[in-house]
Parts: C-alpha cells; structure tokens; sequence
C-alpha cells in the first residue's frame, strides 16, 4: 500500500512539473502560432527569450517589482521581433538566415549584457520569485488540482491565454486576417487590408509572448539568471507550433509532452534510475527530433509560410 502511495504522489509530482516546465515553452508557442499563422517564420525565437530573460531579470534586480520585470521582457521582445520584421518583411531577408541571426545576436546580447550589469562575480545575484498560488476550491481537486491549479500566477497566465488566443484567432475579424495574410496575402492585399502591418503585428505578439517565456525561468522558475539559460526552449516552441498544426491548444498539449520529457528527467534523477545522467538531459531534445520527423510530413504549411510579399509578386 505504501508502495502504490509513493508512486502515485510521484505519478502526479511529475504531472504538475510537467505543467510548470511546459510553461515557458508555452508562452513561446502561443506567440509562434500567431507569427507563423501569418506567415512568418520567426527563429529568433531562442535569442528573443533569452533577451526577455535577461531584461526581466534586471528590471525585477533594480526596482524590486516582479510586474515590472515582466512587462520590461515582453517590450524587449516586442523589440527584437521588430528587428526580425524589419528584416523579413521589409528588407525581405531569407527568414531562415534573419531567424538565425537574430537568436545569435540575442545570445550574445544577453551575456554582454549581463557582464556588464552584475560583472563576474563567484556568487550569482538572485531576486525572488512569484510565489505559489493555489486556487482556492480548484486546488482541492483530487489530481487536477495539484497539477493545474496549484501553481504560481504566470502558470495561470499562460493557460489563459490559450484560450484567449484561440478566441483571437478563430472568432474575431483580426484572427481571420492574420489567417489570410498567411494563406493568400495578395486577397488581403485587395481587400484594402495592409499585409506589412498584419505581419508585424504578429510578429510583435509572438516577441512580446517569447520574452514572457523567456523571463518566466529566472521570475517564476529559478530566481536568478545565466547565459544560456533557456537552452534551446525557443527551437522546441517551435517545433511544438509544427506538432499543434498552428492550434493554441494543440500548442497546450505538444507544450506539456516537451515539458513531461523534462519532468520526466528530473525524476529519474532523483530517483537515482540506472541511467547515465548525460542521456536523461539528451531525454526532451530527442523527443523534438522524433515528433518533428513523424509530423513534418504530415503538415499542412500556411500556404505563404516564409514567402516575403510584394504586389509585383517578386520576391
């Protein structure tokens, strides 16, 4: 009895780390569906979180105040994603080639500047984090409660905004533009509708999201900042969008299969499992490669997905 006590309490301690890992990886992909739905592949994504991450934590360091951190991270993002747009949308950079550069200058912008706040120091700064906060009655759910009602206030966030963001897109004019931009953006283009705008629209939603994410891990997860630190959650948000078929919820489950790998890791390291550590850290990033080669092939693409728009139809 007191084995099956022990299993079921990790059984649902992993279910609800699952929920906390999956969620900056979460808010990462809820922006990515909005930039990609109107056609733009952003892979900047990595270096926009990790500069989200950075600011976040400084401003929290400096004014003492979470709320602001967190606003600070998602404008940083917003201005990273406006560089990506700049590139993308109106110098018409390969998006590949912008993506990429954008997440090394985000890496590198990161440490710069990190360097240069704290400077090298043998003990790293810490801030303290969003406490957690259990939703009376909800939280009192056999299992559910604990999993997804007994969390700090981003966690709640980012499940909102799921809905939200399907709502956005499935039930408002803007989210049938953002749809058609991605689609056909010659018809938006003639309905008197601005193609530029919409894209970088989306674009700023999906900066603005990621950098939520990327200060999520020092505001709500770890309570301090390293470079690096998001290592490699942006890439996997998106292969979460390509698994959600450009869903909000289907982001929310690809979101918690990813951050069930994590948990998962982390719990067969405490529990000491016969496993060499180095393939239980390898355990999220070869479940990425695994579900991006069974449903690539199966994806159905925006049909402008990375193609720049011009009303000559050159590229």
């Amino acid at each position: 009895m007191n084995v099956e006590l022990i299993t079921f309490s990790l059984v649902v301690g992993w279910l609800a780390a699952s929920m906390r890992l999956a969620t900056p990886i979460l808010f990462a992909a809820l922006g990515e569906v909005f930039t990609e739905r109107a056609g733009i592949l952003n892979l900047g994504l990595e270096g926009i979180m990790l500069v989200g991450a950075l600011v976040g934590f400084v401003v929290t360091y400096a004014t003492g105040s979470l709320w602001f951190g967190l606003a600070a991270a998602a404008l940083a993002g917003m201005l990273m994603a406006l560089l990506m747009g700049f590139m993308s949308i109106t110098a018409k950079v390969n998006q590949v080639v912008a993506g990429i550069g954008i997440t090394i200058l985000g890496s590198g912008l990161s440490t710069l500047l990190f360097r240069m706040f704290f400077g090298l120091r043998s003990t790293p700064p810490q801030i303290a984090m969003f406490p957690t906060r259990p939703i009376p009655l909800l939280s009192q759910i056999p299992v559910l409660g604990r999993v997804f009602f007994s969390h700090n206030v981003l966690v709640y966030l980012a499940l909102i905004l799921v809905a939200v963001s399907w709502v956005i897109l499935y039930r408002t004019r803007f989210g049938l533009a953002i749809r058609a931009v991605g689609e056909r953006p010659d018809a938006v283009d003639t309905r008197g509708l601005n193609v530029a705008v919409l894209r970088y629209v989306a674009l700023m939603i999906g900066g603005a999201l990621a950098g939520i994410g990327g200060a999520y891990l020092p505001l709500a997860n770890l309570g301090l900042f390293w470079t690096g630190m998001t290592a490699g959650r942006g890439f996997i948000a998106i292969a979460v969008v390509v698994f959600s078929r450009w869903d909000p919820v289907g982001a929310l489950i690809g979101s918690l299969v990813f951050g069930g790998a994590h948990a998962l890791q982390l719990t067969l390291q405490t529990l000491q499992a016969p496993i060499p550590s180095e393939l239980l850290l390898m355990l999220p990033y070869v479940v990425t490669i695994i579900v991006l080669v069974s449903v690539s092939r199966r994806a159905e693409f925006p049909g402008a997905f990375a193609v720049p728009y011009s009303r000559s139809g050159e590229e």
